[in-house]
This record gives C-alpha cells, sequence and structure tokens, in this order.
C-alpha cells in the first residue's frame, strides 16, 4: 500500500470502530485458549502495558515497525513485538505509556506521532499484563535509535505484507513456558510472529481490509 493511499484512509480511520476481540481468536494459541477460559483475569490483578502499532512511508510504500526482543532471562526472550512496555505511575494515559516506550525504545520522538486510534486490549497470562495498542503514524520514516537493553533490531515490515493471506500459517514453537506448541503465526520479512503480537496485528489487519473495502 503507497503511503498516499494509506494518508487517504486516515479520515475513515478515525471515524470507524475497530473488530474487538473476535479478531485475536484467530491468532491465538491453543494452549491460550484454554488457559484463558478457565482464568479470571482481574482476581490476578495484572498490570497495565501499552504498545505502538507505527505507520510510516519508506520508498513511497506504508512499513509498520516490529521489533525483536533480545535474548534474556524471560517470558518474551528473543520474540518479535511491537514497540511498548509497561505503564508507569507518571504516564498520564495508556497512549502517553505507548509513545514514551517507543521514544524510549526505538527513538521515535512523541511529537512526530499521530495517534489516530486506540484498538483492543489484550492479556497476557505468562506475564500478567493487559496490553494496551494504539495506531498511530509518521510524515516520513523515523531515525530509529534502539535501547540496546531492550531491542535487538526494528524490522520494517510493509503494510501489504501484513495484509496478505499468505503470511499466515502454523508453526510448532517451544517457548520458556511451553514446549512444542501449535501456534497460529505471520511469517513477516522471515520472521515468525505469534502470541500477543500477532493477535494484535490480527485486528489491525482485518480493521485495515474492511476500510478499503467500503
Amino acid at each position: 500500500m503507497t503511503f498516499e493511499t494509506f494518508k487517504d484512509l486516515i479520515p475513515k480511520i478515525k471515524k470507524m470502530s475497530v473488530p474487538g476481540a473476535s479478531s485475536h481468536f484467530i491468532m491465538v494459541p491453543e494452549m491460550r485458549t484454554q488457559e484463558l477460559n478457565t482464568i479470571k483475569i482481574e482476581e490476578r490483578n495484572p498490570r497495565h502495558a501499552a504498545v505502538m502499532m507505527l505507520l510510516y512511508p519508506k520508498d513511497e510504500q506504508t512499513h509498520i515497525a516490529l521489533i525483536l526482543r533480545p535474548e534474556y532471562e524471560g517470558v518474551h526472550s528473543g520474540q518479535i513485538a511491537l514497540p511498548g512496555g509497561k505503564a508507569e505511575t507518571y504516564d498520564s494515559s495508556f497512549t502517553a505509556t505507548a509513545l514514551r516506550e517507543t521514544q524510549e525504545e526505538i527513538g521515535v520522538m512523541t511529537t512526530t506521532v499521530d495517534v489516530l486510534k486506540s484498538l483492543t486490549k489484550v492479556y497476557i497470562p505468562p506475564s500478567n499484563f493487559w496490553v494496551h495498542p494504539f495506531l498511530g503514524w509518521t510524515k516520513s520514516r523515523p531515525d530509529f535509535v534502539l535501547q540496546k537493553e531492550e531491542v535487538a533490531k526494528v524490522i520494517e515490515v510493509p503494510l501489504l505484507e501484513l495484509l496478505s493471506d499468505h503470511t499466515v500459517s502454523t508453526q510448532i514453537l517451544s517457548t520458556s513456558y511451553a514446549q512444542n506448541v501449535k501456534v497460529p503465526s505471520f511469517k513477516l520479512n522471515d520472521y515468525i510472529v505469534w502470541g500477543a503480537t500477532a493477535m494484535m496485528l490480527s485486528e489491525l489487519k482485518i480493521f485495515i481490509k474492511t476500510l478499503l473495502e467500503q
């Protein structure tokens, strides 16, 4: 999708409702479905985080920025994610959290990002977080500056690649908390994207495709 096409969609993006949690189910691993059906989330006193789905132009095409987490002792080691992180008490809102974390992790100044919409929050059982995603854009490609402790690499994915049904498949993966599990996933820039990030991207994909069909 050209960046001009994306900009033409912005008025509709602001007005149209998001698909909601049903769009997440497409990319929910079976083990996650079983867990979510048995736990009472609010009784676990979950923490909150926010992430940014950042769209921007590169070679006149619309791209979205994903990040590769470094290897570390933790449940999300080495995974693909959206820039973002834990909400702090000094954040005025979850939007502010997403903007601050995006600046801290990949160097995109908050003043350059226009936040268009909030999408549907996702619960992550292993880390006990509610994650609040936001859709934002910048007028030009950011000059990414990585926070090395949190980000190993920025992965620039053409939005058309996310919108393609050919990027969806099922993988057998092992994680720090589960072995040889079957998970629905996206293959984007040759990286496997699954779990909460895939769930949030699924909603974005359905949202944008619905806009294009109107």
